[in-house]
């Protein structure tokens, strides 16, 4: 039950054939993000369990999530851009019912990411959770 613009990154994906193409599609989708505000880089953002510096700050209205973020790592930067498409815009009780490693291994990440990398995707999307269900 993926938002209708994490169906357009799959979209994507289907017509790049290799992996180092959707790589830089990856990144590609960060650098596109506008930076997080410094004064929202602190420590209540700050995701634990990434290899390189990460930080979401979500905001809820109407029950509905949506979610900024940065990261000093390029890849890192995109793949909060995967999530906030696969995320933003959904009631909080959708977002607790997103399967995410299965939408993500949609696009094939599962098996190209570094450990490091998967770990700290991993910790992203229970951040977004405990977000979603300290809200909901």
């Amino acid at each position: 039950m993926a938002s209708a613009a994490f169906e357009e990154i799959v979209e994507d994906f289907e017509f790049l054939e290799d992996w180092e193409d959707r790589y830089r599609h990856v990144i590609d989708l960060g650098k596109a993000m506008e930076p997080l505000d410094d004064a929202l880089k602190v420590p209540a953002t700050k995701v634990d369990g990434c290899a390189s510096q990460v930080w979401l700050h979500a905001t809820i209205e109407g029950g509905v999530l949506q979610f900024d973020g940065e990261s000093d790592a390029m890849i890192v930067r995109g793949l909060i851009a995967v999530l906030r498409k696969l995320y933003n815009g959904l009631a909080l009780v959708d977002v607790l019912a997103v399967d995410a490693r299965a939408e993500l291994g949609r696009l094939g990440l599962n098996d190209h990411l570094s450990a490091q990398r998967s770990n700290g995707l991993r910790a992203m999307i229970e951040r977004v959770r405990e977000i979603a269900a300290a809200n909901a």
